[in-house]
């Protein structure tokens, strides 16, 4: 069984940081691009934040680029999004999704993906 689980959410001040985990079982890692995508009350559904692909350079969408650094670790399968700078306009459930397609989609939304997890709250307010 394929499980995504986020975690390290929570309550931030405007211009602070945190750093979320997705913990990822029942596959291979390195075979995957792994997504992290963010849901926001009222709003359509986006492309992925930030794509740390399974060969290549990590792919960030201009909003989060120079703030926010998704990396993977595949020996113990787990990938970090690491956010700084934090704005209002990030609050979101943020979820972590796993794509065993040939080349990753930037467009591609979250529930085009192969697998997701359950996503985890960031409310940055001060």
């Amino acid at each position: 069984e394929v499980q995504l689980v986020e975690s390290g959410g929570g309550l931030v001040q405007p211009g602070g940081s945190l750093r979320l985990s997705c913990k990822i079982s029942g596959l291979t890692l390195y075979e995957y691009h792994i997504g992290w995508f963010r849901q926001a009350p009222g709003k359509e559904r986006e492309g992925a934040s930030c794509i740390v692909p399974a060969h290549g350079p990590t792919y960030y969408e201009d909003s989060v680029k120079d703030r926010f650094n998704c990396s993977r670790d595949d020996a113990t399968s787990t990938v970090h999004l690491q956010m700084n700078s934090l704005r209002p306009e990030d609050t979101a459930v943020y979820y972590c999704a796993a794509d065993a397609s040939r080349y990753y989609n930037s467009r591609k939304t979250l529930y085009e993906y192969d697998f997701w997890g359950q996503g985890t709250q960031v409310t940055v307010s001060s």
